[in-house]
C-alpha cells in the first residue's frame, strides 16, 4: 500500500468514527486523538513528495450543510504516519471561479 493510499484510508476510517483503528493501523501511537469527522470525505487530490503527503478533499458532515474544501497534511516517519495538519474553508453558495474550490 502507498503513502496515498494510507493517507486516503486513514481519512476514510476517521470519517467513518474508527478514530482508534486509523491510527493504530497507519498512525504514530503517541498522535492517537479521539478527534473525529464524522462526515463524508471526498478525496480530489493526493500529493506526494518526500516524507509528506497532502490530500485535498470535500467534506460534508450534514446534507443540509455547506461543503468545506479541506486539505490535510499528513508527515511521515517511514511507512507511520507521525504527524498531520489540517486546513479547510467553507465553500462559497456563489464561487467566482467556474470551478469553486475543487
Amino acid at each position: 500500500m502507498t503513502r496515498k493510499d494510507m493517507t486516503k484510508e486513514f481519512l476514510r476510517l476517521c470519517a467513518t468514527g474508527k478514530v482508534r483503528e486509523a491510527y493504530e493501523r497507519f498512525g504514530a501511537t503517541s498522535a492517537i486523538t479521539t478527534r473525529t469527522f464524522a462526515a463524508n470525505i471526498e478525496t480530489k487530490h493526493v500529493f506526494e513528495e518526500g516524507d509528506r503527503v497532502a490530500v485535498h478533499s470535500c467534506v460534508q458532515h450534514a446534507p443540509s450543510e455547506p461543503d468545506i474544501a479541506v486539505v490535510h497534511i499528513f508527515r511521515f516517519e517511514g511507512e507511520r504516519i507521525a504527524e498531520l495538519w489540517d486546513v479547510g474553508m467553507q465553500a462559497p453558495k456563489d464561487s467566482p471561479n467556474q470551478y469553486g474550490l475543487f
